[in-house]
């Protein structure tokens, strides 16, 4: 297991769809599938419109989600375990999980959630003394930043949490538990808990923190999430949520990917004014090039919410990677940012890591880049971001 370099001072590939979404689909994802229809009908009924009644989806006035890079309490995570969902990649999986985890918490506090008490006896001795690990809020599989409680401050000292409905994106995958983790992470940590007006994942919407948002239409404004809405509709729902004034659409890939194509991978903010995307080799031209760069061009003639024109940051996509994976998310943009530091990945094209190490660094000035092989991870459809979520401070 390589250790992380550290700097002290997305496109997915292009060859084929990820490795973890075939295995979902040969391997017990048809029962999820098979009962679309009915599940699909079920979200049409109970989705509420207006964010719910008063106690249970209302965002309360002046609750805004804060941007990654604020200040946090702790990093949440959680511990896999299925072989359903992972076959025979489940130990490597479990090793990269626990390196992310060991690493973020050089910086702040982490919380693994773990199925059981016997999974989460192996998630202590995996990742060790500096990670706590609890069994109380058991998961299904391990992208913590779609299932978890979005946490949401005022600015006076306020947090509350809202939960985005995970519905498996889309009914893809069984999901029994990981639809019930936002609101027992919220129970956790004694916030209100609210149900937002719309489903979707956290890695689908980005924000400022500043009244901006961006997500794809691919994975939003769909069928499989929010049956029978227009996009419209869906938008004002996402703004209340998140307490923003504007969203930022972009086309997306759907049915390509499990997650309809996250805005995470391939476009983040920075701070408010500043996007970075990633942009793929030259010569590429495959359906996630296309993608990236129409991001790019949307992104590099729109304002945000306060009028300013969004500055771009571009980083080059690696051209070269250390694995023959055909499913690799190839994505330096899908980095988790902690106090003091940003954690990425690396992927054995040493021009392309150095790249993007210096554009983190300069972006997020006073804070150590970290990079990480998980290869493994990332070779399932997801990367660091995907596996975290982060609680803000007060």
């Amino acid at each position: 297991m390589n250790e992380p370099q550290v700097d002290r001072g997305g496109s997915r590939t292009s060859r084929a769809r990820p490795s973890r979404r075939g295995v979902l689909w040969a391997a017990g994802a048809g029962a999820a599938v098979a009962g679309l229809g009915g599940t699909l009908a079920a979200v049409a009924r109970s989705t509420p419109r207006d964010g719910g009644s008063a106690a249970e989806g209302r965002a309360r006035r002046g609750m805004v989600v804060p941007a990654d890079e604020t200040p946090h309490v702790r990093t949440w995570m959680s511990w896999p375990t299925s072989r359903t969902i992972w076959g025979g990649d489940l130990p490597g999986v479990q090793r990269d999980i626990a390196l992310i985890a060991r690493t973020v918490a050089a910086y702040e506090p982490v919380i693994m959630c773990a199925p059981d008490e016997r999974s989460a006896a192996r998630a202590r001795a995996r990742c060790g003394r500096t990670v706590t690990v609890l069994d109380s809020i058991p998961t299904d599989d391990l992208w913590m930043r779609d299932t978890c409680a979005v946490f949401r401050t005022d600015g006076e000292g306020g947090v509350d949490t809202v939960g985005l409905g995970f519905n498996g994106w889309g009914g893809k995958q069984r999901h029994g538990r990981d639809a019930r983790v936002a609101r027992g992470v919220a129970a956790r940590t004694g916030r209100d808990f609210t149900r937002a007006g719309f489903v979707g994942e956290g890695g689908a919407v980005e924000t400022d923190g500043d009244g901006t948002l961006m997500a794809t239409e691919s994975s939003l404004v769909n069928a499989n999430r929010n049956p029978g809405r227009t996009r419209d509709e869906i938008e004002a729902d996402v703004l209340r949520a998140y307490g923003a004034r504007k969203m930022i659409w972009v086309p997306g890939i759907e049915g390509e990917d499990i997650t309809d194509d996250h805005i995470d991978v391939t476009s983040r903010f920075v701070r408010p004014g500043v996007v970075m995307v990633q942009v793929p080799p030259r010569g590429r031209t495959d359906i996630w090039a296309k993608d990236a760069r129409e991001q790019l061009a949307i992104l590099s003639r729109t304002r945000d919410a306060r009028g300013r024109r969004l500055r771009i940051i571009e980083v080059e996509g690696p051209g070269e990677i250390r694995t023959a994976n055909p499913g690799l998310v190839d994505s330096y943009l899908n980095f988790h940012v902690v106090n003091g530091g940003v954690i990425t990945a690396r992927f054995g094209d040493r021009r392309t890591d150095e790249g993007a190490r210096r554009a983190l660094a300069a972006a997020f000035p006073g804070r150590e880049v970290v990079q990480l092989d998980v290869t493994r991870l990332m070779g399932g459809g997801g990367g660091i971001h995907c596996a975290t979520m982060q609680e803000p401070r007060a």
